[in-house]
C-alpha cells in the first residue's frame, strides 16, 4: 500500500475529494416469470435464480 512521505495539506486533501464522483449502476432489462424488470448487471443472476425478491 502506498504511504505518504510527508503531510498533505487540507486544501489540496479537499480538492481531491471534491473530485471523487460516484457512478449510476448501469440497469439492464430482463424478463422474469413473464415481467420485464430492470435491475443492475451485478444482479441479474441473484434475481434469476430468486435469491432477491423484486
Amino acid at each position: 500500500m502506498a504511504v505518504p512521505k510527508r503531510k498533505m495539506s487540507r486544501s489540496n486533501t479537499r480538492h481531491r475529494r471534491s473530485q471523487w464522483k460516484a457512478q449510476v449502476p448501469t440497469l439492464q432489462t430482463h424478463t422474469i416469470d413473464g415481467q420485464e424488470v430492470t435491475v443492475p448487471r451485478r444482479l441479474v443472476n441473484a434475481v434469476k435464480r430468486g435469491l432477491i425478491k423484486l
